[in-house]
């Protein structure tokens, strides 16, 4: 198999160890056979060995995102989520969607739940060469209560709807598992708090009891449970349940703080679309109450996690990608941004979780996420020096290559296309039309 050569770089290697100028990356197959300065080249691999000239350039681990929900398909709306989207045509956009995650440097992701159950299927197309994609692991249903999720009253009473499958009892819980599992997830997600119409922000809607339900039965079964949490109380029933990794950790007091830190429980907590609502929410015609969700969160909340941090756990990025605020292909390296900016982490500690920690999301810690021999061959060539510039990351002009298993990708951009019939929901106005909107000047 024909090796390639990428030498004479700056290598962030992923560990958060300073970066190594002048050093040579040997691959061969999908596995990174020799890392260090002048590297010698085995006899038998010189003859068809492939050299790039990486004088320059930084290399360093491709991206990992560790939260994309890839078969959305970017509603604007739970409107549009739960109505408006069909099996087939998802399955299709989520195969068009994947190669823009691709192209923005993500080598691995976790698609952390989804609609129709079409993650796992895509996962394995991805596997088989028959879709063009970052290494996948994949959750299915996301696990919610009849009290209901993050779409309020569309969440039905039972069965599934949208990204949901709702459970009544402990019996039909151990069901899902045991069915989500059998249909090839990767994970099991719960939503343990959701809206409610007449509350404000969100509340738990599991006990800690049918949570430990969930995590049992999937760990008998060898999957790991990841937990979306927008409250305290939530976040220290999932930890003392025994779920694996948390989402969002939102507004976490004391005892969810000590108790994470106690189990090194990782946390993600999902800030790329808080940052880019308070940020650009405007811009993109974001609505007041939508920003006041959320108000408030990334400040409380990335205080205690830095916290949590110091003392050893691990943060993980992801970018909420699958939404009209987070659309695939263009905030997967934002989370690290928001790291350095609201935690206060060097940029170096930023693509260290970003990279190698995150790999502890796809159960892949040891394999990718590393520039280091013997890891997966999940390579990112690119101008300038993230380890000075975070937000060079985000840049996608400036990658120069990219190995995903070792196989080079095509940066070029992903063709445009056009909406589908029906994949928007639209409405006769913006406002209602009073007498005093008409007639005002």
């Amino acid at each position: 198999m024909r090796a390639l050569l990428i030498s004479g770089g700056n290598v962030i290697d992923g560990t958060g160890s300073q970066p190594q100028p002048n050093t040579d990356v040997l691959i061969e197959g999908d596995r990174i056979i020799g890392v260090g300065p002048n590297l010698v080249v085995d006899k038998s691999q010189q003859a068809d060995l492939q050299r790039i000239d990486a004088t320059g350039l930084t290399v360093m681990p491709g991206l990992i995102d560790a939260h994309t929900h890839i078969t959305l398909g970017e509603p604007r709306t739970n409107d549009e989520l739960f109505l408006h989207r069909d099996p087939a045509t998802s399955a299709i956009l989520a195969a068009y969607n994947v190669r823009k995650v691709l192209r923005a440097g993500v080598t691995s992701m976790l698609d952390v739940d989804g609609i129709f159950n079409i993650g796992p299927a895509l996962r394995d197309s991805i596997n088989a060469g028959i879709v063009e994609g970052p290494t996948m692991k994949s959750g299915a249903y996301a696990l919610m209560t009849s009290v209901g999720g993050t779409a309020g009253k569309l969440i039905p009473d039972s069965g599934t709807a949208g990204y949901a499958e709702v459970v009544r009892n402990k019996e039909e819980t151990v069901l899902a598992v045991r069915r989500q599992v059998k249909e090839g997830a990767d994970c099991i997600k719960i939503h343990v708090t959701g809206l409610i119409p007449t509350r404000s922000g969100e509340i738990q809607v599991w006990t800690r009891e049918e949570l430990k339900v969930v995590c049992d039965t999937a760990h008998d079964l060898g999957v790991r449970v990841t937990a979306h949490c927008r409250g305290d109380k939530a976040t220290l029933d999932s930890v003392m349940a025994g779920v694996d990794i948390i989402w969002h950790a939102s507004f976490l007091g004391d005892a969810s703080l000590e108790a994470i830190i106690d189990k090194k429980v990782p946390v993600g907590p999902v800030f790329t679309f808080l940052a880019n609502l308070s940020e650009f929410g405007h811009k993109a015609g974001a609505t007041s109450s939508a920003k006041s969700i959320f108000a408030g969160e990334l400040e409380n909340t990335g205080a205690k996690l830095r916290q949590a941090y110091d003392a050893g756990v691990k943060l993980l990025c992801g970018s909420e990608s699958g939404f009209s605020m987070t659309p695939y292909g263009h905030w997967h390296a934002r989370e690290m941004e928001v790291f350095v900016k609201h935690l206060g982490m060097t940029p170096l500690q930023a693509i260290t979780c970003g990279t190698k920690d995150n790999a502890v999301a796809l159960d892949q810690d040891g394999e990718t996420g590393c520039i280091a021999t013997g890891y997966r061959a999940d390579v990112l060539v690119l101008d300038g020096d993230p380890s000075k510039d975070i937000s060079l990351l985000g840049n996608k002009n400036l990658f120069r290559y990219l190995y995903c298993r070792g196989k080079q990708v095509d940066l070029s951009p992903v063709e445009p296309r056009t909406m589908l019939r029906g994949e928007q929901s639209s409405g006769w106005s913006d406002v209602a039309l009073t007498r005093e909107i008409a007639y005002s000047n």
